[in-house]
């Protein structure tokens, strides 16, 4: 089937929007948003209070447009809470992985084959590695180039330093069981490593929806973390944890508060968090995951 569909002019897009039971305070201003946030990326905050298998999309729900608006808008602060919040661990997580490895193994351990689980992906990674520090334009980089000669690449606190998360997490995870390993783990307060490797991965897909502007709100996250029932500090019970949706948001938001907790007790996390979903349009914290009560939880508190 080939796609035909034209492009609609804005007039037309709100007349569609009215056509399907969308009302409007003001069409005027209306018209002026959707020359600044397009209709299609609109369609992902209308698309729950429609009928989707009805071809014409008609609002099941009694919504006005300025109300989409607030929810999109709503969305987009949250989106900036949880990157500055992860900001702050893949940092830290960062800091903790180099020095403990480079004490035990030297400045360029990310180069030693014999320190990973899977020679395959390991070689994979330290290419993207590689490619990585060429894009640099760090001047710390710039200066091991033009200083020194061997090792070609530079050592791992300046490497590493320049790493995406996405590429740090797939270091972490591939490395073998080890002290260094373990000692991470429990510098953030989880006796288990797996569960930290498991944690990068999640924190590393939702940073990336956030960098890309992609929806937080009323999103199913492929990215599922793992919830430990013994951690160091307060988490979850086993009860909490099997009556929580994995897939949602604040599942994956208790396990980034909690490493915030680690990182720095004074954090604002959660007093912000609870602030935004305090003004949540719509009563759509349960779409996100957040069961009742949870302000009141000892790890939200």
């Amino acid at each position: 089937m080939k796609y035909s569909k034209p492009a609609v002019p804005f007039p037309e897009q709100i007349q569609k929007l009215k056509d399907r039971g969308l009302s409007f305070q003001d069409e005027a201003v209306a018209e002026h948003t959707l020359s600044r946030i397009s209709f299609y990326r609109l369609r992902a905050y209308t698309y729950p209070f429609q009928n989707n298998d009805d071809p014409n999309h008609p609002f099941i729900v009694d919504v006005d447009f300025e109300t989409i608006i607030k929810l999109y808008k709503f969305d987009r602060k949250l989106r900036l809470l949880v990157f500055d919040a992860i900001e702050k661990i893949e940092i830290a997580l960062r800091t903790q992985i180099i020095y403990h490895f480079a004490l035990t193994h030297g400045s360029h351990w990310q180069t030693d084959p014999n320190l990973f689980r899977d020679i395959a992906r390991f070689a994979k990674h330290l290419e993207t590695l590689n490619k990585e520090v060429e894009r640099s334009d760090e001047t710390f980089i710039k200066h091991y180039k033009e200083k020194y000669s061997s090792p070609s690449q530079p050592p791992s606190w300046m490497s590493l330093e320049v790493a995406s998360m996405g590429t740090l997490s797939k270091f972490y995870q591939n490395l073998k069981k080890s002290p260094e390993k373990e000692t991470i783990s429990r510098s953030f307060g989880l006796p288990k490593f797996f569960i930290l490797e498991n944690w990068m991965f999640c924190f590393s897909s939702l940073r990336n929806i956030c960098a890309h502007h992609g929806r937080l709100w009323n999103r199913r996250l492929s990215a599922i973390p793992k919830l430990p029932y013994h951690t160091t500090n307060t988490f979850l019970s086993k009860a909490e944890i099997n009556s929580i949706y994995a897939n949602k948001l604040y599942a994956t938001l208790c396990c980034v508060n909690y490493m915030l907790g680690e990182i720095d007790p004074n954090h604002h996390f959660k007093k912000k968090l609870k602030k935004l979903m305090a003004k949540c349009p719509l009563e759509q914290e349960k779409e996100m995951g957040f069961p009742e009560g949870w302000k009141d939880h000892p790890l939200w508190n």
